[in-house]
């Protein structure tokens, strides 16, 4: 009896949850959310799992999510077992010919292909490729001593929204195309950025293996605007691997993303609590309202 109880106390309490996510679910119908995916989520089968039903259950409800993905760790063990070693400049990778090679067969292949899988086998229907394709993301090549890699320079969104028309998925692997024609390595959060502000995203989750941006005491700030990120930045308290996470942040918004979360992906079910709840999670920056508004 006991136990019945208790399981009659679950059911109800699922029920006032999808109850009280309804005003959220009518908010965010038809809107475009881009999902920066990465960390810890990628390599473990069960997060990877709750990750995909997420993302189903957002196209479900009407959400056009975009998964724009990175993959270094995968990279550094593949370039290991070819025995390719890489050289650095400044902490940051030099992406030669035989590296970005492994980097497009990782990053389009292996990765990209693993998180379609798990989309669809949830009931999804995702669909996988790279800024390459259809010429969605034009490359500058960023910086000479690193090879090839670049940073966005145009990003033709009209692949994604036929896509979101056909009731589609789709999952982008961070490669551009160089003015040469070359393939061009590109930072996985700058990728997600340029999406988001090319399609004038609703939300832009940049889901990362820390709770959000933190202030002088180490909580999370929950709400922010671009003047606090930048005295944050210029006092030192925003550091670190956290500085690229911002400036992508703020390239966004200022590119016309209604706002930016940055928020721990190892937390169960992180992107349904940042957009279907009062609680949501991570820190969220958006543009302050003009004044005397």
């Amino acid at each position: 009896m006991k136990k019945q109880t208790a399981m009659t106390r679950d059911w109800i309490a699922t029920a006032r949850t999808l109850s009280e996510a309804l005003p959220y679910m009518q908010r965010y119908t038809g809107a475009i959310v881009v999902i920066k995916f990465g960390g810890h989520a990628m390599g473990d089968a069960e997060a990877m799992a709750s990750f995909a039903r997420d993302i189903v259950l957002m196209r479900q409800v009407g959400v056009n999510p975009v998964i724009v993905h990175g993959g270094g760790p995968m990279i550094n063990d593949l370039l290991a077992r070819l025995g390719i070693v890489s050289d650095f400049v400044r902490g940051k990778r030099v992406t030669d010919a035989p590296t970005i090679e492994v980097v497009e067969m990782v990053l389009s292949g292996l990765v990209n292909k693993r998180i379609v899988q798990a989309i669809n086998e949830q009931g999804g229907k995702a669909v996988g490729l790279s800024g390459k394709d259809a010429q969605m993301i034009a490359c500058t090549p960023d910086d000479p001593e690193l090879g090839f890699v670049g940073r966005p320079d145009r990003v033709n969104p009209e692949v994604l929204t036929r896509l979101f028309a056909a009731g589609m998925i789709p999952v982008v692997a961070p490669l551009g195309t160089g003015p040469a024609g070359e393939t061009l390595n590109i930072n996985g959060d700058t990728a997600a950025g340029a999406v988001a502000a090319a399609l004038g995203a609703d939300r832009l989750l940049l889901l990362t293996d820390v709770a959000g941006v933190k202030d002088e005491g180490g909580a999370v700030i929950t709400d922010m605007n671009p003047e606090q990120v930048r005295e944050l930045t210029a006092s030192g308290v925003i550091a670190g691997g956290m500085i690229p996470k911002t400036e992508t942040a703020l390239a966004a918004i200022a590119g016309g993303v209604r706002a930016v979360v940055i928020l721990d992906g190892r937390a169960p079910n992180a992107c349904l609590l940042e957009l279907f709840t009062d609680h949501g999670a991570g820190s969220l920056i958006r543009a302050a309202p003009p004044a005397g508004g």
